[in-house]
């Protein structure tokens, strides 16, 4: 089938509107676009992330009257005038393969591969996560995934417990089980995450993962605490983290810009012993470990 693509430019504070009506009047598919080269940060779980420059971008099936549609938008968003667009064409392909072509299998470390199942393993002795892009983030191939994946891979975690808080695709959490924790528990404040938690950990035939939203978590003390979340609520979370860790126990934490990461270590000093940052491209990794005293 052949598709025609609709593109928007406009600003945060439209976009979400607009993307409601392009659904309204019958895209299949609704996808915000940075349209000013501006990074953003790794969303957390169930946040959508919104550029000052967003490009609203909907997908109609070939027999969608397109004309028709931008008078419906137009009548709906006076007396403001449509923001500018593009209409293009777009030919007939597998979408969902063309959009998977560039996640290929990837190396963490020394052991620790992820690979997409339409691959074969690299390495059949390796330890292999099989993990295909979806619904919640976390898939590697952003570099506080990476950070944190490299970091489990240097680590002796076998019979140690591990908690995986804002666990999203479950990828740090079958991980740290396919590296030989004896228990791993994964919390998330969104549905969709524990869902695609639960699903990658069948997938790759881990059973000894317990996932559970954040409000429902009961667990105790743990030896490795990793977090891959976002600056501002592991600055928050310190105290709460610091209660989680045993002492001498390991605290992990990404989704941290460079800039960041003086701030973040320092709310955690009063309880933990923090390493210099590891940092890959503008994104780091914290290392602490719990006091003893």
């Amino acid at each position: 089938m052949a598709w025609k693509q609709l593109q928007f430019h406009t600003s945060t504070d439209k976009a979400g509107r607009l993307s409601d009506l392009l659904t309204k009047y019958g895209a299949s598919a609704v996808t915000f676009v940075d349209d000013g080269n501006e990074p953003v940060l790794e969303p957390g779980p169930g946040e959508v992330p919104l550029w000052d420059q967003t490009c609203v971008v909907g997908l109609f099936e070939d027999d969608v009257d397109l004309d028709d549609v931008l008078q419906k938008l137009s009548a709906k968003l006076a007396p403001a005038p449509l923001p500018v667009y593009e209409i293009s064409d777009l030919p007939d392909q597998d979408w969902e393969r063309a959009w998977l072509a560039d996640f290929k299998p990837m190396q963490f470390g020394q052991r620790l591969w992820i690979v997409p199942t339409a691959y074969d393993a690299q390495d059949e002795n390796a330890v292999n996560i099989r993990l295909d892009p979806g619904l919640a983030f976390g898939t590697g191939t952003h570099p506080t995934t990476a950070l944190c994946l490299t970091w489990l891979d240097g680590h002796d975690v076998q019979g140690r417990s591990v908690l995986d808080f804002g666990c999203g695709s479950g990828i740090l959490a079958i991980a740290a089980a396919k590296l030989g924790a004896k228990k791993v528990s994964g919390v998330d404040i969104d549905p969709q995450a524990v869902t695609a938690t639960r699903d990658n950990a069948r997938l790759n035939d881990v059973t000894a993962i317990e996932v559970s939203l954040s409000s429902d978590y009961r667990g105790g003390l743990v030896d490795i605490l990793l977090a891959n979340i976002l600056a501002n609520p592991l600055k928050m979370l310190a105290a709460e983290f610091a209660q989680r860790v045993k002492p001498g126990g390991d605290l992990v934490m990404s989704g941290i810009l460079a800039e960041q990461a003086a701030e973040v270590a320092a709310a955690y000093v009063p309880w933990f012993d923090m390493d210099a940052p590891q940092q890959q491209d503008d994104w780091v990794l914290l290392h602490g470990r719990r006091r003893t005293e």
